[in-house]
């Protein structure tokens, strides 16, 4: 992505330690947020494919384990159409004592914008699934090894659907009580579960953890400190891309994790790139290549602008709502201006010590408690 001048980002990582600063960076630097934390500069600046990459940076995992697994829990891969005719591929994770000839609550999970169900999904359903439910995790369509083309293709309304496609599977299960489905989002899948969630009241009861409303990061950026006319200027750039693709010129990329560190990246970059760029939660999907993980096309992001979740999020009472967000998180806005909107019955769950990315692994924060006794009073 193009980066502002030297002297800005000097000026921006003096900044960068406060909630001003971060503020103040994103204004100097002109920037909307994508969904995966990622920093994209104003004016949608394509992402170059042969970025290389650099891993001479410490290990701050500090307690992650994303890629947990566990010998109470069977899991099998599964695949299921969305009403688009769409394959979407998800994993099935099931309590190794499950009894199937009786019927249980389920969850279905969804990954950060981004990311892939192998990616934090897979541990909120792993370590749900030892607490007695049956959960889902699955790839978000254009993403991971569900289907779509062009991949890494923005499409807020098919992702939400993924999500009822989701519980048409689970719901059909014969192990699978219909009437008790839940539903996790973590990050951008936050908001796409509230948004599938108002037209879908099977969904019985909902959490977020760090969610953020893709739509506000994309119209807004954090902070609500993008302004319009720079708004206007990544919609006009995304515009002018489509023209060239569908003359056949090749897809670019947007947005997304950096692939490179050095002393002045900012450090919610650097939060990203501990968890997609190191061992932590790094993670190519088939269907992917690593050059273009977390990185949505340049064409399509901008689908985000006319993304509204928590319009009418009110409606989805007397269906229960958790957020769940860290004290420490960039994201937090998000959490609280949708807690703020929704109706009873509804909690916000801020958890001590924690930033963003905190919550998608490190599993000595994430509450996991929480959203057990959460799904345990409303999947009764």
């Amino acid at each position: 992505m193009n980066m502002p001048p030297n002297n800005q980002l000097e000026s921006i990582h003096e900044l960068s330690g406060s909630t001003s600063g971060r503020r103040e960076f994103l204004k100097t630097a002109g920037t909307s947020v994508a969904a995966l934390g990622a920093l994209s500069v104003a004016g949608g600046a394509a992402f170059a494919a042969n970025t290389p990459v650099a891993a001479t940076f410490p290990d701050m995992s500090n307690g992650a384990n994303n890629f947990y697994t566990s010998d109470k829990v069977t899991v099998r891969k599964v695949s299921f159409k969305n009403q688009y005719k769409m394959n979407v591929a998800g994993n099935l994770f099931t309590p190794r004592n499950l009894e199937r000839s009786k019927k249980s609550p389920a969850i279905v999970v969804g990954h950060p914008m981004g990311a892939v169900k192998e990616q934090s999904a897979n541990l909120y359903a792993t370590k749900m699934a030892e607490q007695g439910f049956v959960t889902l995790s699955l790839d978000l369509s254009f993403w991971g090894e569900s289907d779509g083309q062009p991949r890494n293709m923005v499409a807020p309304d098919i992702y939400a659907e993924d999500f009822s496609a989701a519980v048409d599977f689970l719901g059909t299960q014969p192990f699978v009580d219909r009437m008790q489905i839940g539903a996790i989002g973590v990050c951008g899948s936050g908001s796409f579960v509230v948004s599938a969630a108002k037209i879908d009241p099977r969904m019985k009861a909902i959490a977020t953890v760090s969610m953020y409303d893709m739509g506000a990061a994309n119209r807004d950026a954090l902070n609500h400190s993008q302004t319009l006319e720079q708004r206007k200027k990544i919609i006009a750039e995304a515009a002018e891309q489509r023209y060239a693709e569908f003359a056949g010129s090749p897809v670019k990329y947007t947005g997304g994790t950096e692939h490179v560190l050095n002393e002045k990246t900012h450090p919610i970059q650097r939060e990203f790139y501990d968890f997609y760029r190191t061992p932590r939660g790094e993670f190519t999907p088939k269907r992917s290549s690593r050059q273009h993980t977390t990185h949505p096309t340049l064409a399509s992001n901008t689908k985000f602008m006319n993304f509204y979740p928590f319009n009418d999020i009110e409606t989805i009472s007397p269906r229960p709502m958790l957020f769940i967000t860290g004290d420490k998180a960039h994201s937090k806005e998000f959490s609280e201006d949708a807690y703020k909107r929704a109706a009873e019955p509804k909690e916000l769950h801020i958890v001590p010590g924690a930033g963003h990315v905190d919550l998608y692994d490190r599993v000595n924060l994430i509450p996991f408690d929480k959203l057990t006794a959460f799904f345990t009073k409303h999947l009764a």
